[in-house]
């Protein structure tokens, strides 16, 4: 899974996701493109699932960019323990996913396949996904 080797704070705000992706929302390396169209968190375990979704399908021919890391500690107490006595201890990692944000891309593998593995790999997230393509110039 993927885990920060270093945080300057061990724990931070819950904060909120931003309603429009402020960057990452083109292709830059691969044809086609996996985008989020809804905003939510993405955990660390549900990317280690969509990627082993996707390399599996594709039968680890081509090349998978994944283009978020889960940087952001959520806390968590233990169960059945009483209110207060101070915020609970780091549980796991999370990506904020704001609308229009591409998660994956992938190159090196026939339109079909590349179609297939993404969408099995949007099948993991909590929240809508669609398939982006790049369109070159001059290609109609």
């Amino acid at each position: 899974m993927l885990v920060p080797s270093k945080l300057k704070f061990r724990k931070m705000q819950k904060g909120r996701v931003s309603s429009r992706s402020k960057g990452g929302t083109g292709l830059a390396f691969g044809s086609f493109g996996l985008k989020a169209l809804d905003m939510g968190r993405l955990d660390s375990r549900q990317l280690e699932a969509a990627r082993v979704a996707a390399t599996r399908f594709m039968e680890r021919r081509g090349k998978l960019w994944i283009k978020v890391f889960p940087s952001i500690p959520v806390t968590k107490k233990p169960a059945e323990v009483r209110m207060g006595k101070g915020k609970g201890s780091p549980d796991h990692f999370v990506f904020r996913v704001s609308p229009g944000r591409i998660l994956f891309e992938v190159d090196g593998v026939p339109n079909d396949i590349a179609v297939r593995a993404l969408q099995l790999a949007g099948g993991k997230f909590p929240f809508r996904t669609k398939i982006t393509v790049r369109h070159e110039v001059g290609d109609e």
